[in-house]
């Protein structure tokens, strides 16, 4: 019986291992959890998992496609059960393995108590758990479907009128997604970069010459230096546009709409 997680309800452990409902972790977080050298991650996960003999992708572990914190590229992470997680672990050798260890050899046991209680049910029993399983598996994946189609709707629906306050909303999401401290301005980066490539526009130039007009006017240096991108994109109304377009792709692209 495929059972799968409740994750509203996790445990401090499942959520810094980052549980999902399938109750797997990934390479990525176990290893942050270990508490292990940060500048040797590639090297462990060469030899840990890629490069495993005794490991088998699509068994062990399931590759699959995630933001790098702090970036705005796509790297790659791999999903472990429970079983190859508590292996990992073991090979830590300190205080977090052995509470990672600890942790799935309790998964394990309950996985193993719940399979013996379910053979000792009648056959139709069980049929009618497993029928009620599915069906409540079938419910969260439409619900997570409406999810995302109501979030594509709200990204869709970004018009340019008030389009500084919700690109800004849309940008900060991005960068709490992505979980670094920088990322909110490396995305805001990525969008002013995109721009300028696609209408041809350089911003910094066109930001300083309009302080320098400012300067000229008297406008004190407070207020001129105040200024930034932004206040540059308001005074086109063809960057607007392509600015805001160029938000609700990057929120599709980083999986916040």
């Amino acid at each position: 019986m495929n059972e799968t997680m409740n994750v509203t309800n996790q445990t401090p452990i499942e959520i810094a291992l980052g549980i999902d409902e399938n109750g797997m972790t990934t390479a990525r977080k176990l290893y942050e959890f270990l508490e292990l050298n940060p500048s040797n991650y590639s090297k462990w996960l060469k030899r840990n998992i890629t490069e495993n003999e005794f490991a088998v992708m699509g068994e062990d572990f399931h590759s699959y496609q995630t933001t790098s914190e702090g970036r705005g590229k796509f790297a790659d992470d791999y999903k472990l059960t429970s079983d190859f997680a508590k292996k990992l672990s073991m090979t830590a050798k300190n205080e977090k393995g052995e509470e990672a260890r600890s942790y799935f050899v309790t998964v394990e046991n309950k996985a193993k108590e719940t399979a013996v209680g379910l053979r000792n049910l009648s056959p139709e029993l069980r049929l009618l758990i497993n029928m009620e399983i599915q069906q409540k598996e079938q419910q969260k994946q439409l619900a997570d479907v409406k999810s995302d189609l109501q979030g594509i709707r709200n990204v869709v629906a970004l018009d340019s009128t008030s389009w500084r306050d919700e690109t800004g909303k849309i940008i900060r999401k991005i960068g709490n997604e992505l979980g670094s401290g920088s990322a909110y301005q490396e995305v805001l980066r990525e969008a002013y970069q995109l721009l300028e490539k696609r209408m041809g526009v350089n911003l910094k130039q066109r930001l300083m010459n309009k302080r320098r007009r400012m300067a000229d006017e008297g406008v004190c240096k407070s207020r001129r230096d105040k200024l930034n991108n932004l206040d540059i994109i308001a005074e086109d109304k063809k960057l607007i546009e392509g600015y805001v377009a160029i938000v609700k792709e990057l929120a599709i692209k980083y999986g916040v709409a």
